[in-house]
């Protein structure tokens, strides 16, 4: 293959994984748009609304974090292209018919499923891209997928804005991961992979990381530095109707809260993800960028206790801050992808977001045993986790190592 054809297919892989990253944030949190919409349909009472939304986002988490063990193993003995169609094909049947559910149970079920589905897709996307690309571009090219990706969430809110209608708003997130599959089919399995898959049959071997001491607690790090991501996200974006009563601030129409929070925050991740690259590139250091920005997430946090609560226009000024203070997810996956070998890193870069996401459940265990066991106020509560959470990434930060440069071409 010549070098000009190369160059072109690793710019459709960028776009490829880019638009794949768009749909998987769309359907991801879709959820959290039409929460109070769906569930209201559903016949659930407004004084549930916040419990059964905590439950459906913990099955929804529980499949990804299931979902991320599978595709990340398969995406190591199998190739990383099995893992992008397998994926996107689940997860768009499974969106599909979230459009027919009518009752709680189906529900459930369907955003297990479709959470177990979208495990799949940015951790493949981001290893094929960071095997395929020279080490000096592979941040900026992750942190445009991210970038890009998490406009998806943007898209989302517009669209459940426009048409109102939660069941329809599933079936385009089915027919935007069908239409994706018509892409992947452009798209060429990685060369590292496949001259590694020639010389070893040690792969996927998720014992690789859980026998080496090192190995474990560099993996188990790397999980815990993006706690806080979904942390802020959960309970400042998610579930903003709540955060907004309890801070007795003023709103016309609860389901467009939460809808215009998520939609803010990750305009706000967007040009954190693309600025944390960059800083990334500019210090050469992975983790110098994620320090940085989780020091100035916890910044924004205390500023959005200040002065969050005087009306909804610094509410959600303060929610699209701390959408910049998370915006280290793209760095994180680039680092998740650099610390391990060829042979497990499909399974690390697949489980690491996954876990991350996943942590959601504790979060929200956390959040609930705080309000009921220890009777915290929604702020105290929120406020409680929140220091948890960046208090475990900070630790976690101490036992990272800097890949930035690294050569991705080893095994494990």
């Amino acid at each position: 293959m010549d070098t000009n054809t190369q160059q072109k297919g690793v710019t459709l892989l960028v776009i490829v994984a880019a638009l794949g990253y768009f749909v998987d944030v769309f359907d991801l949190l879709l959820f959290g748009m039409v929460r109070v919409s769906s569930l209201r349909s559903l016949g659930v009472a407004e004084t549930q609304l916040e419990a059964i939304g905590l439950r459906l986002d913990n099955w929804q988490m529980l499949g990804m974090l299931l979902g991320g063990i599978f595709w990340g193993i398969l995406g190591d003995k199998r190739g990383r292209l099995s893992v992008l169609f397998g994926s996107i094909v689940t997860y768009s049947i499974a969106n599909s018919l979230n459009a027919y559910v009518h009752t709680i149970p189906q529900y459930e079920i369907l955003r297990f499923i479709a959470g177990f589905g979208l495990a799949g897709e940015l951790g493949a996307g981001v290893t094929l891209v960071n095997e395929s690309m020279n080490k000096e571009k592979r941040g900026i090219a992750t942190a445009f997928i991210a970038g890009f990706g998490v406009l998806g969430a943007v898209f989302g809110c517009l669209i459940v804005l426009w048409l109102k209608d939660w069941r329809t708003c599933y079936l385009i997130g089915g027919i935007m991961g069908f239409a994706l599959l018509i892409l992947r089919i452009s798209v060429y399995e990685s060369g590292m992979y496949l001259t590694v898959k020639q010389k070893t049959s040690n792969l996927g071997n998720f014992f690789i990381l859980l026998k080496d001491k090192k190995k474990l607690i560099r993996y188990i790090s790397i999980i815990l530095l993006a706690i806080p991501i979904w942390y802020v996200v959960q309970l400042y974006a998610k579930y903003a109707p709540e955060l907004a009563d309890a801070l007795g601030l003023q709103y016309d129409d609860k389901k467009k809260v939460a809808i215009y929070a998520i939609m803010i925050i990750y305009l706000g991740l967007t040009i954190g993800d693309v600025s944390c690259g960059l800083i990334s590139n500019y210090l050469k250091s992975r983790k110098k960028a994620i320090l940085l920005y989780i020091c100035v997430l916890s910044i924004f946090i205390i500023v959005f206790w200040w002065i969050g609560k005087i009306n909804m226009t610094f509410f959600y000024t303060m929610i699209f801050l701390l959408g910049i203070g998370i915006g280290y997810w793209a760095v994180f996956m680039s680092t998740a992808a650099e610390s391990f070998g060829i042979n497990i890193r499909s399974t690390v870069s697949n489980t690491a977001p996954n876990f991350v996401r996943g942590a959601v459940i504790g979060i929200n265990y956390l959040y609930i045993t705080f309000k009921t066991n220890f009777n915290f106020s929604t702020q105290m509560a929120n406020l409680s986790v929140g220091v948890i959470c960046i208090g475990i990434a900070i630790i976690a930060w101490t036992q990272i190592e800097e890949t930035y440069g690294k050569d991705l071409d080893y095994v494990e």
